[in-house]
């Protein structure tokens, strides 16, 4: 059986964000466990219409993708709505479906996003993506960062490697 394929989606265009260096972070954790993974940042792509850019990103990485690793911002009290766009300007919804997802918010904040997760959790559900039930929420991001974006945190690296090990035994 072919290996099925894993891509990390940074959820928000926002250039040099938290969020993109937390999804380098996961694929990088990734490899540690033999698994190779996309990164797909929505920096600097066209969410808005639907242009032969867009749709080599869905050709080449949503469709053959199988197990998508959502890290998610906290925008007020829910996600960025270019991560809703990515959704919404698909060619049609089942190029989703049938697949698996991870969830990780990550906010400055108290809450990790966890209210965002959820939102998303609905939508996923809607597009018929079965979500993980160990969403993970990483709060006050700002203070778990070295200065080159790694992970300083022990406990935060333990419970993401914790997360990555269930959803991998959970969508063979």
């Amino acid at each position: 059986m072919a290996e099925k394929m894993y891509t990390i989606v940074s959820g928000t265009n926002r250039h040099s964000s938290h969020t993109l260096k937390i999804a380098h972070e996961y694929q990088l954790f990734l490899k540690y466990k033999g698994i190779e993974a996309n990164v797909l940042t929505l920096e600097g792509i066209d969410l808005l219409n639907r242009n032969e850019a867009f749709e080599k990103i869905e050709v080449e990485i949503i469709i053959p993708t199988h197990n998508f690793i959502f890290i998610i911002p906290e925008y007020n009290g829910s996600f960025p709505g270019a991560l809703k766009l990515l959704f919404d300007t698909s060619e049609n919804h089942s190029i989703w479906f049938n697949k698996n997802a991870l969830l990780t918010g990550v906010a400055s904040g108290r809450a990790g996003n966890l209210r965002g997760m959820d939102h998303l959790s609905d939508i996923l559900n809607f597009l018929k993506i079965t979500v993980h039930p160990n969403k993970l929420p990483i709060s006050s991001i700002d203070k778990l960062l070295d200065e080159n974006g790694k992970l300083k945190d022990e406990h935060t690296v333990k419970a993401i490697n914790n997360q990555l090990d269930e959803f991998i035994e959970w969508s063979k």
